[in-house]
Formats: structure tokens, C-alpha cells, sequence
């Protein structure tokens, strides 16, 4: 059994089938409480598991994530099992880049612990073999008996088809693609979509230039913060969904989106009216059913992500709706095969959610693979 305590990278020009117990596809927070947990039921790292990273460097998707995210700003970051993000960052600090502050956490936390973090490393599929899965990167392939599935959304957004979208002669973003507001200045920005990120930049944009807002349904403030009973509900309806086997559903179509002071000044200033979703796009910009058009510069596509599992369409993991029936402790395992687990999918989607759902991954996979 190959031994990747280490995690190097070796020369690509290398391309035999590494064998080993469990791969963790994906190293942001619900692969890293995914390995802690392996490690800790007492499986060698490098040796029984291995994480692969598409990323070169630790942080998951938050490496990414715009400039004016920063920690006071963003969703709270739940610490990770065993370290506390106080650990490497003092607490009271709040206006440090999350594209920053996250990275840090998660390379201290990937060095204290000694895990296997390969990277960077693209996994293009996933099939069976000989009653084992055989991971194909675009580096080396692997021989495993479990997948602990932690790809997250960030590779996969979705932009919505609509007519005419090919002769608009502007520019056609994604959330994923938002740098600062100033790049927007003296243009009009069309920003669809109605979840926090949408209101983040909506707010941010219509404070250097013109906007419109639009989105399919009305959004449904709320005047007090998330209680950890909304919480709880929001993730229980989304459990049940894929429990069933659909598809997720919006966190913030069951909680509401509470207005921030940020959102109450954008509100002041008018940026939060609200317009229902047009019908097609022109070359100039939007229009509506009525006839109505609203000349753009930009459209900015807040219309959210969807779980990046394309790698592993050949195991058929899916229903004819798209959607995956979802089983064990947390709705983790794939009821379809239960040697592979999705974490970071459905009800795990939120830090606190995947580190809980980390946990009870690795316990049920190792005792379904006989390794405990």
C-alpha cells in the first residue's frame, strides 16, 4: 500500500494505480473534519486515507472568494474539530480577508494534524473496478475501497438560460467571478438573484454605480438575526428533500434573510427594489413581458452553484430527477452504493453542517468497510 504521509507530488509521468482504504475528494472544511475523523477512529493517515485538492493551496473555496469578504462581512466560519480558529487568529480581529484568514486556518490546521493533502490534483472520474473504485486525475490514479465525496459547489455555478442571452453586448458575470464594485463604476448592473451573496454585491455595487435588482421570486426579509432554531428547521426540510432523493433547496427560501445594517442603509438608499425577473435579454440589455426594457452594461449573475459530482456520473449515483436518495446518521450515504459518502452535499452544505456531517462520515464508512 502506497504510503502518501508525505504528500508529495510525483512526477506526472508517472501513472500506476495507488492503492488505498479511503479517498477524501476535496480538502475544504468538510474534507478536513472528514480526515480528522478518520484519523482519530485511529486509521493512518497516508497510508488508509488520502485527501486530493483540486487547489494549489489550502482554504477550499474561500482562496477565492472576493477581497471586500472579510470576516465581519461573511457567514460565520465555524471552527474546525480539535482547533479553534482563535488559534491562529486573534479573535477580536474581524477586517482581515476571508480569502486570507480561511487559507491560514486551514493550512495551520492541515500542518497540526499531519494530514495527507495532495495537491494540486483534478480529479476528471470515478468508476468501478474489481469491486473497487479507480480515481483518474489529471495526475495519478487511485485504487480505493471508499470515497468520502467533499467537492463543494464552487466549481459548478450556475447561470440560467435565457433568450437572447447570446446577443447581449455587454458583460455576463458569475458571483464566483466578482472581484470589487470600482470595476463597475459608470456602468448600469443588472444583479439577478435573491440570496445573501446577491445582497452582498447589490449593496456594494449600488454604492459606486446604478443598479436593478431582479429575481424570480419575492425576497422575504426578516428584522432579527438566525436562531439556531432556524437553523435546525432549515436544515431538517433540507435533510428530508434528500432523504427522498431530490434535489437541495435554498437555505435562505426557508429562513428568510435577515436585514443586516449593511442591507438597511442599501434599503435607505433605494437599492433594494426589488423587480420581477424578465423575460429575455437584447443586445442593450433586459426585457420584460410587458414590453418594459432596462438598458445595462453588466449582468451580474448571483443564481447560485450546484454540488460539482460530474466526476462521478459514471457510478449512476443519481435519480432520473437529478436529484441522489441520501441515507445514514446525517444523510451522508449515497443509498445507492454506501461505500460512498457525500459531504458538503444537501444538508452538510454550511461549515457547521459539514463538520458534523465529517464526523459521522468517517465513522460510518469505516465500519461499513470493516476498517474500525
Amino acid at each position: 500500500m502506497a504510503d502518501y504521509s508525505e504528500a508529495t507530488s510525483p512526477s506526472n509521468n508517472l501513472r500506476m494505480a495507488y492503492k488505498t482504504d479511503i479517498v477524501i475528494i476535496g480538502a475544504g472544511q468538510a474534507g478536513l473534519s472528514s480526515a480528522y475523523h478518520l484519523q482519530k477512529s485511529g486509521l493512518k493517515a497516508g497510508s488508509n486515507f488520502l485527501l486530493l485538492d483540486k487547489s494549489p493551496n489550502a482554504g477550499g473555496a474561500w482562496q477565492y472568494r472576493w477581497p471586500s469578504l472579510t470576516l465581519s462581512t461573511v457567514n460565520r466560519i465555524h471552527d474546525l474539530p480539535g482547533m479553534t480558529f482563535s488559534d491562529v487568529l486573534e479573535p477580536e480581529v474581524s477586517e482581515v480577508k476571508a480569502s486570507v484568514a480561511v487559507p491560514h486556518y486551514y493550512a495551520a490546521y492541515e500542518k497540526k494534524f499531519q494530514l495527507p493533502v495532495y495537491r494540486p490534483v483534478n480529479v476528471s472520474v470515478v468508476c468501478e473496478r474489481n469491486d473497487r473504485f479507480r480515481i483518474e486525475t489529471d495526475r495519478e490514479t487511485f485504487t480505493v475501497r471508499g470515497i468520502i465525496n467533499a467537492t463543494g459547489t464552487w466549481e459548478t455555478p450556475v447561470i440560467p438560460h435565457y433568450t437572447g442571452a447570446e446577443l447581449f453586448k455587454g458583460q455576463q458575470l458569475h458571483t464566483r467571478d466578482y472581484q470589487a464594485a470600482e470595476a463597475f463604476a459608470g456602468k448600469h448592473v443588472i444583479i439577478v438573484g435573491g440570496g445573501i451573496s446577491a445582497l452582498q454585491l447589490l449593496d456594494e455595487i449600488s454604492q459606486v454605480t446604478t443598479t436593478t435588482w431582479v429575481t424570480r421570486s419575492e425576497p422575504q426579509f426578516r428584522e432579527t438575526p438566525f436562531s439556531e432554531e432556524d437553523g435546525r428547521a432549515a436544515v431538517a426540510i433540507v435533510e428530508d428533500r434528500v432523504r427522498r432523493g431530490l434535489i437541495p433547496g435554498s437555505v435562505v427560501s426557508v429562513t428568510g434573510i435577515p436585514l443586516t445594517p449593511a442591507l438597511r442603509a442599501a434599503r435607505d438608499r433605494g437599492a433594494l427594489n426589488r423587480l420581477p425577473m424578465f423575460s429575455e435579454i437584447t443586445e442593450t440589455g433586459i426585457r420584460w413581458a410587458d414590453g418594459t426594457e432596462q438598458r445595462a452594461d453588466v449582468i451580474l449573475w448571483c443564481t447560485g452553484f450546484r454540488s460539482s459530482l460530474d466526476h462521478l456520473a459514471p457510478l449512476q449515483i443519481r435519480e432520473a430527477n437529478g436529484g441522489i436518495i441520501m441515507g445514514g446518521r446525517l444523510a451522508t450515504q449515497v443509498m445507492k452504493d454506501p461505500r460512498i459518502h457525500l459531504v458538503g452535499y444537501g444538508p452538510s452544505a454550511s461549515t457547521i453542517g459539514a463538520n458534523r456531517a465529517g464526523a459521522a462520515a468517517a465513522k460510518e464508512l469505516s465500519a461499513y468497510l470493516k476498517l474500525d
